[in-house]
C-alpha cells in the first residue's frame, strides 16, 4: 500500500482533503495523523503520477507519498549547514575574514550542482588562509543556529530505535558541537587544518563531499543490518544528490533545484517536523528535550 501525506504550514482543511482525492481520481482511506495539520490518503492506485498530482495543489502544503511499509525509518543521515542549520558555515566564517560575499557566491553555484564541490572547497578554504583559529568558535557562537524542528525530528527518531548521522561537507569544528546539541548519535565531516592558531588554507583529506555522503549512508545502514527501505536522507544541495537517491525516502530540504528534482520529496512550506509527519509520528509523539 502506497500513502500520501499532506502536511500544512498552517491549516488543512476538509476541503483541502478533498481537493487532494480529486485530483488523485480518489483514494482507498484517509487518517488524520494530526488534525487540521497532516493527514494520510491511502492510494488506491500505485503512486505514479500521484506526487505530480498533488505538489503546488494546495497552498504552503508538503506531499510526501511513500510505501506504507517501512514508513518509520531506523536510520536518518542528514547534512548541516542550510538543512539542520540555518546558515553556510564556510560563508558565516569568510566574514570574519571580509570575504562573504566572494565565497557566498561560489557556495551558492556549488550548491547548484555548477561547480565540482571538492574544487569549490579548496577555492573558498584557500581564501582563508591566515584567519585567527579564534573565529572559528566565534563564528559558531555568534552565526550558528539550530534549524527549526531539528532537535525533534532526531530525538523522536532516536526514542523509537533509528540511529542518527550528520554527513556534512562542512567542518568538523561545527560539526561536532551542532551533532551534540541536537542529539546525532554520530557525525562526520571536514577538518579545516590549522597551524600556529591560524587557519592554512587547507582541508585535511580525503574530502567529505558527494561520494562520502552516500557511502556514509550505505556504511551505516549494512553495519546496523538496516534495509534501505528504512533509510531516510535529507539535504539541500546537489553534493547531497548521491545520498538522497541512495535513501529509502530522500528528501529536499528547501533545496536547490536539482536536489529537490532528484528526492523522492521536498519540503518547501514546512521546517524539519515534516519529517516526523511523513513517518506518522503526531506531536504527542514528539522528543524535543
Amino acid at each position: 500500500m502506497f500513502i500520501a501525506t499532506l502536511i500544512a504550514k498552517e491549516r488543512l482543511t476538509r476541503g483541502d482533503i478533498s481537493a487532494a482525492a480529486d485530483a488523485l481520481g480518489g483514494v482507498a482511506g484517509e487518517q488524520w495523523i494530526e488534525d487540521g495539520h497532516a493527514c494520510d490518503l491511502q492510494l488506491i492506485d500505485s503512486p505514479t503520477g500521484a506526487r505530480a498530482a498533488l505538489e503546488g495543489l494546495l497552498s504552503d502544503v508538503d506531499v510526501v507519498v511513500q510505501p506504507a511499509a517501512h514508513r518509520r525509518k531506523r536510520l536518518l543521515v542528514a547534512d548541516m549547514d542550510s538543512t539542520m542549520i540555518t546558515v553556510e558555515c564556510i560563508d558565516e566564517l569568510a566574514d570574519y575574514a571580509g570575504l562573504k560575499a566572494e565565497v557566498a557566491e561560489v557556495t551558492e553555484r556549488a550548491m547548484r550542482g555548477e561547480l565540482d564541490f571538492e574544487a569549490a572547497l579548496d577555492a573558498r578554504v584557500a581564501l582563508l588562509k591566515g584567519l585567527d583559529e579564534a573565529a572559528i568558535d566565534r563564528c559558531r557562537a555568534e552565526r550558528v543556529r539550530l534549524a527549526p524542528g531539528a532537535r525533534a525530528l532526531v530525538r523522536t527518531m532516536r526514542a523509537n530505535g533509528a540511529y542518527a548521522l550528520l554527513v556534512s561537507g562542512g567542518f568538523t569544528r561545527f560539526a561536532g558541537p551542532v551533532a551534540e546539541e541536537i542529539g546525532f548519535d554520530a557525525q562526520r565531516s571536514n577538518i579545516l587544518e590549522v597551524e600556529a592558531g591560524r587557519l592554512t588554507g587547507t582541508v585535511a583529506r580525503p574530502i567529505v563531499g558527494a561520494a562520502a555522503k552516500r557511502e556514509s549512508l550505505l556504511e551505516a545502514a549494512a553495519s546496523r543490518a538496516i534495509p534501505l527501505d528504512a533509510t531516510l536522507a535529507v539535504g539541500d544541495g546537489a553534493n547531497d544528490i548521491p545520498m538522497i537517491e541512495a535513501a529509502g525516502l530522500g528528501v529536499a530540504y528547501h533545496a536547490k533545484p536539482a536536489t529537490a528534482a532528484a528526492a523522492d520529496a521536498r519540503i518547501e512550506a514546512n521546517d524539519l517536523t515534516a519529517l516526523l509527519y511523513a513517518q506518522g509520528y503526531a506531536r504527542k509523539d514528539w522528543v524535543e528535550a
